[in-house]
C-alpha cells in the first residue's frame, strides 16, 4: 500500500470516528468514557496521518 493510499484510509477512518462521536454526543445517555476513548482514537489517527504526510514532503 502506498503512503498516499494509507493516508486516505486513515482519513476515512478519522471522518467515520468523527461522525460516531457526534452521534454519541447527541444522546443524553452518552457514556463520557466511551466518547473520550473515541476522541483518543481519533487523535491517534490524526497523528498517524500527520506523520505520514511529513514523509511525503
Amino acid at each position: 500500500m502506498t503512503i498516499e493510499a494509507r493516508i486516505r484510509e486513515l482519513g476515512n477512518r478519522h471522518r467515520m470516528l468523527d461522525q460516531t462521536i457526534q452521534q454519541e454526543m447527541t444522546h443524553p445517555s452518552a457514556d463520557p468514557l466511551h466518547v473520550r476513548e473515541l476522541k483518543q482514537q481519533k487523535l491517534r489517527l490524526k497523528e498517524q496521518i500527520t506523520s505520514l504526510e511529513a514523509r511525503t514532503h
